[in-house]
């Protein structure tokens, strides 16, 4: 896998070097998740991030890979596709042996899904209480003293809607890469540029780097291409709005379960073309993010 070009600071846990201006967080020290290849999508809330992930990890699995995906979203519902059904969440089971994680055994927050992806939900604190930093730090956490990783080939973080605080970003500081779920539409272009500001700032002390955009639900793509030609962000993947897609999460499934017909053979593909494409390495991307006023300047009909 290709990486980043640019070095990055050694500044430990000295104060004044956070991710971003006006952000109380520095750099620390955060370990690799083994030699896997570590994925963090996001994008506007709504917009499909469950769906990306879960079949991407599906056709990863159908590529012969050993995958991790980690649901990051009190909803808990990114990986019900994957395991038919909505897993206990690691907050949840920590707080049932009171924090005490020796304790508790893989299979607890573990489950297996389709292709034998590995699923976890990491859950979130009640809401207007807490931090998603800790849920995820704690996820990680019990993975790695579990020895999950170590032989782990792709781990997916499915994050939950907008970055608006430091919580949301958190899997930035495991990510080699930050895939950005986005329609052709105003909304989730404006959360996008959003997304990109908060990648660079993580860029700044992690080794996390922009790896595209992966356009969803959208028939045309003129509205992303020109937000995305205009920063120099490649389109990964374009997933149309098709029935099929809807069907399958209604029926709790991948669409690699799905019964085949034309289209659906050809969003098959463009998945496993997307998942070789990652695995075979992609360059790291630094974006400069627009202004909000020129968002609304770019974008539109002439």
């Amino acid at each position: 896998m290709t990486t980043a070009t640019r070095p990055l600071p050694v500044v430990g846990s000295l104060p004044g070097r956070g991710d971003g201006e006006g952000s109380l967080q520095v750099h620390m020290d955060v370990p690799k998740l083994g030699n896997a290849l570590v994925l963090a999508v996001y994008g506007k809330g709504g917009i499909g991030k469950s769906t990306t992930s879960s079949n991407l990890s599906a056709a990863f699995a159908t590529l012969g890979k050993r995958v991790i995906q980690i649901g990051c979203d009190p909803k808990h519902d990114s990986t019900f596709t994957l395991t038919k059904r909505m897993v206990p969440t690691v907050i949840d089971i920590l707080e049932g042996v009171d924090f005490h994680t020796e304790e508790l055994r893989v299979e607890d927050f573990c489950f297996e899904g389709y292709g034998g992806v590995m699923c976890v939900e990491a859950g979130g604190p009640p809401a207007g209480t807490g931090c998603g930093g800790y849920v995820v730090g704690q996820t990680v956490k019990l993975l790695k003293e579990h020895h999950l990783l170590e032989d782990t080939d792709v781990v997916i973080f499915d994050v939950l809607g907008d970055v608006v605080c430091g919580g949301f970003a958190a899997p930035l500081q495991h990510a080699d890469r930050a895939l950005i779920v986005c329609a052709n539409d105003f909304d989730s272009i404006f959360a996008m540029n959003r997304i990109v500001q908060a990648i660079n700032a993580k860029a700044k002390n992690y080794n996390v780097r922009l790896g595209g955009v992966i356009c969803n639900r959208s028939k045309d793509t003129d509205q992303v291409r020109r937000y995305t030609d205009k920063l120099g962000l490649p389109v990964r993947a374009h997933f149309p709005d098709l029935d099929v897609i809807r069907r399958s999460r209604l029926k709790k499934a991948t669409l690699f379960e799905m019964e085949s017909s034309p289209e659906l053979e050809a969003v098959k593909t463009e998945y496993l073309r997307l998942a070789q494409q990652l695995l075979d390495g992609t360059d790291p991307i630094i974006a400069e993010p627009m202004k909000d006023r020129e968002i609304f300047d770019l974008l539109g009909f002439d």
